[in-house]
């Protein structure tokens, strides 16, 4: 099987996952899920997996699965931060965009890392530069002005697991 049709394949199951998890079980659900889910394998399927991988799927899953969860946990620390800093009389944020450097190599990756980056409240990927490997965040309450701190603040938390993931 090319590589092409394995991609297409897997974007189709987490497609029709995502959406019934959204929708419900219902029949025009169903329906209406596959349809979406083919449609979108057919045209955008070839672009999940673009070279044979080193590491075994199982291992991936189970990374993904756990990135799923790490990132459930970081939205939920970054959304406590966000409430008290609008809770709190004199809203003690020092808001300002930073640059961090990432590892990852892979577009899909790096794609994953700056909308996890974007959906956690309090930071926004404004910019990424390929070549560098640079990415610009909104941060609204800086931290670190540096380049390894705000990379390690930021971009860390997900960035090895990522690896695990994609790389």
């Amino acid at each position: 099987m090319s590589l092409a049709v394995k991609s297409k394949i897997v974007v189709f199951v987490l497609a029709i996952v995502v959406w019934l998890a959204l929708t419900g079980l219902g029949l025009q659900e169903i329906i209406a899920g596959v349809l979406v889910a083919a449609i979108v394998s057919l045209t955008a399927g070839h672009f999940l997996i673009t070279t044979h991988k080193q590491k075994h799927m199982l291992h991936r899953w189970l990374y993904a699965v756990l990135y799923f969860f790490k990132f459930l946990w970081e939205m939920m620390k970054a959304n406590l931060h966000v409430a008290y800093i609008v809770a709190h009389p004199m809203l003690p944020i020092k808001p300002g965009i930073v640059k961090i450097k990432t590892k990852l190599t892979k577009d899909a990756a790096i794609t994953v890392l700056t909308n996890s980056i974007t959906l956690t409240p309090g930071t926004l990927t404004v910019d990424v530069n390929e070549e560098k490997k640079e990415i610009y965040i909104h941060w609204i309450d800086v931290k670190a002005t540096g380049i390894d701190e705000c990379s390690k603040e930021i971009g860390a938390r997900f960035e090895s697991t990522l690896t695990e993931v994609f790389e």
